[in-house]
């Protein structure tokens, strides 16, 4: 069961909150969420769950930014959200879908209690130019059937800036950097 549109707007400012919020892009059960101008890209050759993997910090300008196939970009939403007693969940809008472009394709489903921006996991089948501020992925919301208590961990919550993977702290791993870096802007230009 998913909240209308209309239910999501009817609930702002109660279960759930849109920062900011800008009615033209409520859809029938859904609304949809822009692309802050900036994004991640991991600079490893192997990207190791266990320990903080470096990455480099690109702004998307006005006039666009070209993405390159067999890589991992990390972007997040303009918007911030908060909800409360409903399940937040994401998905890339099926428009990009077609020209090869996928958001959050492992990770779309969110926490009750979860506050903040959605750093958004991209990566494309052949090369797609994308804008700051295009309307880059939806927002739905499930009720929660039975007792639950709200999202409360520290790796995420209250995120107001793109959040590279922190699973190195459920598994202990050494922050010591011994990888390769990953020479992008060469690889992103030989690509071209």
């Amino acid at each position: 069961m998913l909240l209308s549109g209309e239910e999501i707007k009817r609930r702002l400012g109660g279960d759930l909150g849109i920062e900011p919020f800008d009615e033209s892009r409520l859809n029938p059960n859904s609304y949809n969420l822009s692309l802050h101008n900036e994004l991640l890209v991991y600079e490893e050759v192997v990207l190791d769950a266990a320990v903080p993997n470096r990455y480099r910090r690109l702004e998307i300008p006005v006039e666009g930014l070209t993405l390159q196939p067999n890589f991992l970009y990390l972007g997040r939403t303009v918007e911030t959200t908060e909800t409360h007693h409903l399940v937040p969940m994401i998905q890339g809008r099926s428009s990009l879908g077609r020209l090869g472009l996928f958001i959050n394709p492992g990770g779309s489903i969110g926490d009750v209690g979860y506050c903040g921006t959605w750093t958004l996991e991209m990566h494309c089948v052949q090369p797609v130019r994308i804008y700051p501020g295009m309307q880059i992925c939806q927002i739905y919301y499930s009720p929660l059937i039975g007792e639950g208590t709200e999202y409360c961990s520290e790796k995420y919550q209250h995120s107001a800036d793109i959040k590279p993977s922190k699973m190195y702290q459920e598994l202990g791993g050494d922050t010591g950097d011994t990888q390769m870096e990953l020479k992008f802007e060469e690889l992103a230009r030989a690509a071209k």
